[in-house]
């Protein structure tokens, strides 16, 4: 969405959960010097997905440490979000998954804000995103697998946040 470019900066709030560090490894894909930001115990699960850079977001507030952003993508929101636009450069791109970003910050500072809602019916890419997996070249890290009928246990986890990667439902035995 933000049209990443090769040697492009993108900051990556969440790095280490299961859409953040996706976005790690597909930003390092194309090329980007990717800074991602999770707390401290999860900087070399971070690292190992590619990120140039790590912000400990509970040491570091990341306003203070990153300038000149090409792109920030947002899976936190709120007062994340917010501060984002500060590392952003002019012409930047704030791309959030949970909030859409504020369009008056956008257009006061000569950036774009754009909120990602994607659905599944764009098998092309989910079809090359299969097979980047099955190559190897994109990890999927596994938080949890619980059974299906524990679906509600798993909601629960995923919204308090601090999951590292996915967690999967299994139906059947």
């Amino acid at each position: 969405k933000a049209k990443l470019q090769p040697g492009q900066k993108i900051l990556i709030h969440g790095a280490a959960g299961g859409v953040g560090s996706l976005a790690v490894q597909f930003a390092k894909l194309k090329g980007a010097h990717v800074i991602g930001t999770a707390s401290g115990s999860n900087e070399a699960l971070v690292r190992s997905l590619g990120a140039d850079e790590f912000i400990d977001y509970r040491a570091t507030r990341f306003e203070n440490a990153v300038q000149d952003a090409d792109v920030v993508f947002d899976t936190i929101g709120g007062d994340t979000q917010e501060r984002s636009w500060k590392v952003l450069k002019k012409g930047g791109v704030l791309v959030s998954i949970v909030q859409p970003p504020s369009e008056k910050m956008a257009a006061e500072n000569g950036m774009r804000g754009i909120f990602m809602r994607e659905n599944a019916q764009r098998t092309d890419e989910l079809t090359e995103i299969a097979s980047l997996v099955a190559e190897g070249q994109i990890k999927v890290n596994v938080e949890t697998i619980l059974p299906l009928r524990e679906a509600r246990q798993a909601q629960e986890l995923s919204q308090a946040g601090h999951v590292r990667g996915k967690i999967v439902l299994r139906v059947g035995n």
